[in-house]
């Protein structure tokens, strides 16, 4: 039975590999479509946890995958050869940097390479990872047609980046526009039909590296607007300039202006890196990409000048951040997720402790906090634990804390993200 055949009955068997942020999203999508769908993961520990139908990624609803499980809708294993039954299988694997900030394409091709020998004649393949123009047919495409099958003829290939934004309420996997571009039209079109099934809305491109730099644009668009507003933080705050005041006031204009707002420095898998994947392919076309270049040394500054300002607050009341008592509040890399990836408190917190400052942190959502492989003690968040720290740390402005006994009970706070809106509090140091 051809894919376009057992999609139309809904007997497709969709395959996901890789099952963390993206990929358990993404199966959990496709069974409520009532596809049975066969997950693969290196990740024992996180296969076992999903046959029990235990939840692991806070986007996903437990009750709602307890009961896919159950039903016999998803399963995982370790074992690539489950990929045989598959009619259509997505990569949704790593794609970090290297030592050298390099793009790391090894998770992909392990991925490729693994699910190759196994690839039933007509499946499609498509690749969700985030990467540079031109991976998915100069880098996956030589690994799948490999025996002599041809894309487009024995299998169809494609390319649809993810988009998934941890912690957003409104916009998940069935209800964003999904971007689609095949090494073929007909793998277009085969494309567009599988995530039709469990997406509301699809976006056709023309070819894999359209669709790959579209998400690039994306992310870099991000990458380089944050780095604007980190820039003119500095400028204003030497000018004696409330930045944050000029923002609210900049966004009133309702054409032509869209707000970013500075912060601590850039964190998750996507913004601190993906820019760096376009950059470095760009240098392969001897083209640099200055923006991308400049936003990055911008944003990886932000760190070293959060310590800068904590340093002036505190000798403002004749302190050294040398002995000092630092209370982090919020290390999530963003608001109201538990996700520690290149959060910007891992830096933070590691050169206060170079400094010899004693630091303590509270997170509702991240209970064990481990910079450098070393453990920081994580506190309630109360009065006496407040009144006692001779700072406080606004890292990230989680939804629920209360702000008002920060406010009330702190000596010193600077906060780097006006979650308190507080301007005129002198002990309240905006970043």
């Amino acid at each position: 039975m051809s894919l376009d055949e057992s999609l139309k009955d809904g007997t497709a068997v969709f395959g996901v590999v890789g099952l963390g942020y993206v990929g358990l999203p993404l199966a959990v999508e496709m069974a409520k479509a009532g596809h049975k769908v066969i997950g693969v993961d290196v990740s024992a520990q996180r296969v076992e946890q999903l046959n029990r139908g235990e939840n692991y990624i806070s986007d996903v609803d437990a009750h709602e995958l307890a009961g896919l499980v159950g039903k016999g809708l998803i399963s995982a294993t370790v074992d690539f050869s489950a990929m045989a039954s598959c009619d259509a299988i997505a990569i949704c694997v790593p794609t970090p940097l290297d030592e050298m900030k390099q793009p790391d394409t090894s998770y992909m091709e392990s991925a490729a390479r693994s699910i190759a020998p196994h690839l039933k004649a007509g499946a499609l393949v498509t690749l969700e990872s985030t990467t540079y123009p031109g991976t998915t047919e100069e880098v996956i495409l030589p690994i799948l047609e490999g025996g002599g099958r041809k894309v487009g003829v024995d299998l169809f290939l494609a390319f649809s980046p993810e988009r998934v934004d941890p912690g957003n309420p409104t916009y998940q996997t069935q209800n964003t526009p999904k971007v689609v571009g095949g090494v073929t039209k007909e793998c277009t079109r085969l494309a567009v039909a599988m995530y039709g099934r469990f997406i509301g809305t699809l976006v056709p491109v023309s070819s894999t590296r359209a669709a790959e730099m579209t998400k690039l644009l994306e992310n870099t668009f991000r990458g380089v607007n944050i780095a604007l507003v980190n820039e003119l933080l500095l400028l204003c705050n030497r000018m004696g300039i409330n930045f944050w005041e000029v923002i609210d006031a900049a966004k009133t204009k309702p054409f032509g202006f869209m707000p970013f707002y500075p912060g601590p420095g850039l964190g998750g898998h996507c913004i601190p890196i993906d820019p760096l994947y376009l950059s470095w392919k760009a240098r392969q076309y001897d083209f640099r990409t200055e923006f991308i270049d400049l936003s990055g040394r911008i944003n990886e500054s932000m760190p070293y000048y959060v310590i800068e300002r904590l340093m002036e607050a505190l000798n403002r009341q004749r302190k050294s951040l040398n002995g000092s008592r630092v209370l982090v509040l919020g290390v999530a890399y963003k608001a109201d997720i538990s996700d520690m990836r290149e959060s910007p408190a891992i830096i933070v917190v590691e050169l206060l402790r170079q400094k010899g400052a004693e630091v303590v942190y509270h997170d509702p959502h991240v209970l064990e906090f481990c910079p450098g492989g070393d453990r920081v003690e994580r506190v309630e968040l109360t009065a006496e634990e407040v009144s006692s720290a001779d700072v406080v740390l606004l890292i990230t402005a989680h939804a629920g804390v209360d702000y008002d006994l920060v406010r009330r009970e702190a000596s010193l706070v600077l906060d780097t993200r006006n979650a308190l809106k507080v301007p005129e509090d002198p002990k309240v140091v905006l970043l």
